[in-house]
């Protein structure tokens, strides 16, 4: 949970630098090369985590990594490789992505269904969102065949679940009581 707070904060500050440079375009093609990098090869988070690393060797190998990134992207990635935080680069990219969805007005949306969901029920199930919310809508949709049936939507903090499978285990837990 700190680490995230702490993701967060640079997340933040690097947000910041770049509406005010007006390098928006720029480093989010930075931060998503580093999850890129991170989800390629496992071993740059074993890399970043290693307390038998030094700093500078950590800082001169993603200089050697990111050599084409922006000089405030290789900036910014010192300073919080100096801070002892380089663990946290690849939570720190992520959360720049969510908190730029976020400035843009970008709303992410998850519908977990057990088959998939067919225009209509998609459409309605969409409508029904945007009447809540605020913003254009990012849907995702995933397919967990024991949901049974129905679906689950998720935003952000919020979860709706209308499956058939939670519908049972309340059904369930009513006829234990």
């Amino acid at each position: 949970m700190k680490s995230t707070k702490s993701a967060g904060r640079y997340a933040k500050a690097l947000l910041e630098l770049a509406l005010d440079q007006n390098k928006i375009e720029v480093i989010e093609g930075n931060m998503e090369q580093i999850l890129t990098v991170a989800a390629d090869a496992h071993d740059f988070q074993v890399f970043l985590n290693s307390p038998l690393i030094k700093v500078d060797k950590k800082i001169e190998v993603i200089k050697s990594i990111f050599g084409n990134f922006d000089a405030l992207s290789l900036s910014f990635l010192e300073l919080v490789a100096n801070n002892g935080r380089e663990s946290l680069i690849t939570e720190i990219a992520t959360a720049f992505l969510g908190q730029l969805k976020e400035h843009r007005g970008i709303v992410p949306v998850t519908i977990v269904s057990a088959q998939a969901l067919d225009a209509k029920t998609k459409e309605q199930i969409t409508a029904k969102i945007k009447a809540a919310v605020q913003g254009t809508l990012e849907i995702t949709e995933t397919i967990d065949e024991t949901l049974i049936g129905g679906f689950i939507v998720r935003m952000g903090d919020h979860q709706i679940d209308a499956s058939v499978s939670n519908q049972l285990n309340r059904l369930k837990q009513e006829l234990v009581k």
